[in-house]
């Protein structure tokens, strides 16, 4: 029983982590309609920022601070001064995330080197908690709370606050949030920046447990986008119930079938995608 227990966990810990990359994916793609290749890129940047901030200051709380800031100013000056240009043009725009996914892998191998890192625990998560019988990571389960209090900021934020109440204007109909009086390109640079923070919040709290190293950005980039073709762009329901989803057959896989551990995650995607194309939670 202890077994099953602990890989759920293990698989719901890393579910909170891809919520965590997959929301702000869908949160940019269903305001601005923006594949944004870079977002791995910010969970990749989050991360490094983070081990640095934890060695200059010893801060864990720094680090997720420091982590998300310096990311999310990056992602607004990036949304304002070049993804502006090619409004609702696809291509282009897919195109320059594309390149800034290489710009920045090549930037952090030059400013951090090559090897791969780690990221020390804060002392009062490094333990093991009791939960009945059964003794887990304290760490592992500050991150499934995290990942939970940020869902639930997140709802309140979109469902009960003007400024939810104008993105969900934005997403319906950009046309007429503009004609409201709404400042939708300000919009469109807070969300973007949003995004590019919860990526790196991700980055930071996955550096102790899964560290930091390059070719990061690739790799959870492509878990986010299977996160959110099974829950669905655009819904923030969708990149939950889809990152619990995908980190729970991860670790499934590996565990009892680890040389088809990416079968295990994309068979169900291509079983979505041919029997509901927008995701479980998308629009149709």
């Amino acid at each position: 029983m202890n077994f099953w227990l602990i890989q759920i966990l293990n698989g719901v810990s890393f579910g909170m982590l891809l919520f965590l990359l997959a929301a702000g994916l869908s949160l940019i793609y269903g305001l601005m309609k923006i594949l944004n290749l870079t977002h791995g890129s910010y969970y990749m940047l989050g991360g490094y920022v983070g081990m640095a901030t934890v060695r200059a200051t010893d801060s864990f709380l720094l680090a997720l601070v420091a982590g998300g800031l310096a990311v999310a100013a990056i992602g607004a000056l990036m949304e304002r001064f070049f993804l502006r240009r090619f409004h609702l043009q696809e291509l282009p725009q897919t195109l320059l995330t594309f390149g800034f996914l290489f710009i920045f892998a090549d930037l952090a191998l030059w400013i951090w080197g090559g090897n791969p890192e780690s990221m020390a625990k804060p002392a009062l998560l490094a333990g093991s908690s009791r939960l009945g019988a059964l003794s887990y990571p304290t760490y592992r389960l500050f991150i499934i709370a995290i990942g939970a209090a940020i869902a639930l900021l997140l709802w309140w934020f979109q469902e009960r606050t003007r400024f939810g109440a104008m993105l969900r204007a934005g997403v319906d109909d950009e046309e007429i949030a503009r004609a409201l009086g709404i400042n939708v390109s300000m919009l469109f640079t807070v969300v973007f920046a949003m995004g590019a923070l919860l990526a790196a919040l991700g980055g930071v709290l996955a550096g102790p447990i899964m560290g930091v190293y390059p070719g990061a950005d690739f790799e959870v980039l492509l878990l986010g986008f299977v996160v959110v073709i099974i829950g669905g762009l655009g819904s923030l329901k969708g990149a939950l119930v889809g990152g619990l989803a995908v980190g729970l057959l991860d670790n499934f896989g590996k565990v009892f079938f680890p040389e088809f551990a990416l079968f295990t995650i994309f068979l169900p995607m291509a079983l979505i995608l041919a029997v509901r194309p927008t995701g479980l939670f998308g629009r149709e």
